[in-house]
């Protein structure tokens, strides 16, 4: 049955069977019992489905990230111990050491670290662009070891939105996959997989979770991209795979091979698992995901508008406003609305901006996004204080960005602690 999204939220992953729990099990154990020996062999070869160590998989992960994967579009999913334990695995299951990949300059400071410093010690150069540029632009970045490129939807902190279809054709027209990050507007308010996106990433602490109770993340694969069709550029995935006796993933499960290969060769190395009772936590939160989304829209563009009118805010960034340089995609791509997150600066420079924030009440000043409590921070000092001035520019960051997550409060109670906080200054 083709059912509409919210339907989704509610229904898909976990299916209780007659006399089965309502709802979805903490599979609260690290291994499983098989009758025989050639049982869990045939586990280990590939052979056949099923668990034998948490450290690869477990049926509550699985189920949660089969609801993810539903929801975006995906043919499969995986859950991870955090979003930047899915970027890690979205790039390096299809790059390796001599390898080479594009990034917006916009993207996460963490990620943007992760890619810049602790990839680059295993060999995997990226090549951070800035993302407004021109398609012609753009394709001069690509190399002949150009293995993926990499965006988020909704950039944090900056609140610029990705064109989606435009990355997608330079990814494509150049053999290999575009990667989304995804984690700000969420499948409820866009599904860059309809858009040609080919792999989708989340932090499932943020939306997801909702509630700021558990850290993780996820990946899901459209299933859509020919790895066989560029076999040269992804060995990986279309030679064969010695530690399990010489599979070749793309050949032996087809749309599933993305995700098996990083199920059976990462997680099975690096073991970045998600807890079974954080999955937990986000299959819980991914009930109510439709409903708390058009909240932090809501509430967003009302404090947006509030911050945008007021004579001591120097300027606003929220696509969803109609003056944003961003409104035209964020139209075009998030028509339901973006996210509840916005960014702004006060009139007078950073040290201005961080006595307003010690002003607020209500928000919270936290290492956190994407919750149901208002909450801010300022990433030239936090999020973001390892990258230098330069990147910080390059990135689109100026030093007095002050990063405000709308919550579920009501809208009218966050402007009016808005309002005394920015008399107070």
């Amino acid at each position: 049955m083709n059912t509409s999204i919210e339907t989704k939220c509610l229904h898909e992953g976990y299916e209780p069977q007659n006399g089965d729990s309502r709802q979805l099990p903490v599979w609260q154990s690290t291994t499983w019992r098989y009758a025989t020996s050639d049982d869990m062999g045939a586990l280990f070869d590939l052979e056949a489905e099923g668990y034998f160590y948490t450290r690869l998989q477990n049926p509550t992960n699985d189920l949660t990230a089969k609801k993810i994967a539903a929801l975006e579009g995906g043919y499969a999913g995986m859950l991870t111990s955090s979003g930047q334990a899915a970027n890690l695995f979205a790039v390096f299951n299809i790059c390796e050491a001599g390898d080479h990949f594009i990034a917006s300059s916009s993207i996460y400071g963490g990620t943007y670290n992760l890619f810049l410093v602790t990839m680059a010690k295993m060999g995997i150069e990226c090549t951070f662009v800035d993302q407004t540029l021109p398609e012609e632009k753009l394709a001069e970045y690509f190399r002949p070891n150009t293995k993926c490129v990499f965006g988020e939807t909704i950039t944090n902190p900056t609140c610029t939105v990705l064109d989606i279809e435009k990355f997608a054709r330079l990814a494509h027209s150049h053999g290999v996959p575009l990667i989304v990050d995804n984690t700000f507007a969420t499948p409820i308010n866009c599904r860059p997989i309809e858009w040609g996106a080919d792999i989708v990433t989340h932090s499932t602490t943020k939306y997801m979770d909702g509630h700021a109770i558990s850290v993780g993340g996820a990946v899901v694969d459209s299933g859509n991209f020919d790895w066989m069709a560029h076999a040269d550029k992804f060995p990986g995935l279309t030679t064969p795979d010695e530690s399990y006796h010489g599979i070749i993933y793309a050949e032996k499960f087809g749309k599933g091979a993305y995700i098996t290969k990083a199920t059976a060769q990462l997680m099975r190395d690096l073991g970045s698992i998600q807890s079974p009772q954080n999955a937990f936590y986000v299959n819980a939160g991914l009930e109510s995901l439709h409903v708390r989304m058009k909240r932090h829209c809501e509430n967003a563009l009302k404090v947006a508008s509030f911050l945008k009118g007021h004579d001591k805010v120097a300027w606003v960034h929220y696509p969803d406003l109609p003056d944003d340089e961003y409104h035209e995609l964020a139209a075009k791509y998030l028509p339901n609305g973006s996210c509840g997150v916005l960014c702004f600066a006060i009139k007078g420079g950073r040290e201005r901006s961080i006595a307003f924030m010690d002003s607020l009440k209500l928000a919270t000043i936290a290492t956190h996004v994407a919750d149901a409590r208002t909450c801010l921070l300022h990433p030239a000092s936090h999020t973001h204080r390892q990258l230098s001035d330069a990147q910080l520019e390059e990135a689109g960051i100026s030093p007095d960005l002050i990063r405000y997550s709308v919550g579920l409060e009501n809208a009218d109670d966050l402007i009016a602690d808005l309002s005394l906080a920015l008399d107070r200054i």
